[in-house]
């Protein structure tokens, strides 16, 4: 596949922001058809999980754990960094554009290396996914999120957290499509892929499924 990436800001260094800014949780709420319930929510219950739609703010591509921390990894190291990136129940969470859901399963579905690539569940118009709280739980803060993705991707048999990774922290995030997101799950797949994967699945596979 084509090694084009789009003119983004690259960041050097992983981000470590482990809490929601206001500006942050501002973005969040827009996700919500009653953004001032939400703001209202994590007001009384800052610690608390919560539920948002997906399909207007943000899509969500939902990865196993180590699979997951491979393509944040990628993108950070190689490519225009993340769109914010949370870990729950052992998974990784992509925050995308709006849209990815719908057209990353058929880019990959075409990609060779799709054998490569375990199942993802995309969200986008019509699911929902649950976010965590905007700010980590006491003790999480000991712990960085860099080393947090560490865990949740090395340990999956460790107790399942809800936390972010990299937490929103502007209004107007900027969030990768599905081009870059194929772009990450073919670099994360060559990462691991022996060498008698790499000759290997030239037809079309789809290695996705709707969540």
């Amino acid at each position: 596949m084509s090694e084009w990436l789009p003119e983004t800001p690259r960041t050097l260094a992983f981000p470590t922001a482990a809490y929601v800014t206001l500006a942050g949780a501002d973005w969040l709420a827009s996700a919500s058809t009653r953004p001032d319930e939400m703001h209202a929510l994590w007001a009384t219950r800052p610690a608390a999980p919560s539920v948002l739609p997906c399909g207007t703010a943000f899509d969500v591509i939902n990865a196993p754990a180590l699979f997951g921390r491979r393509m944040v990894d990628r993108l950070w190291s190689d490519g225009p960094g993340s769109g914010p990136v949370a870990a729950h129940r052992g998974r990784i969470l992509l925050f995308a554009a709006p849209g990815t859901a719908q057209r990353l399963p058929a880019l990959l579905g075409w990609e060779e290396w799709a054998t490569a690539v375990p199942p993802l569940l995309c969200h986008g118009s019509g699911d929902a996914v649950t976010v965590p709280p905007l700010h980590p739980c006491r003790g999480a803060a000991e712990t960085s999120p860099a080393n947090d993705l560490f865990l949740a991707a090395e340990e999956p048999s460790a107790p399942a957290g809800s936390r972010w990774l990299v937490a929103p922290d502007v209004r107007d995030p900027w969030l990768p499509g599905p081009d870059v997101l194929l772009w990450a799950c073919v670099r994360a797949a060559r990462s691991v892929a022996g060498p008698e994967q790499e000759t290997a699945a030239q037809h079309p596979v789809s290695a996705l499924t709707r969540g």
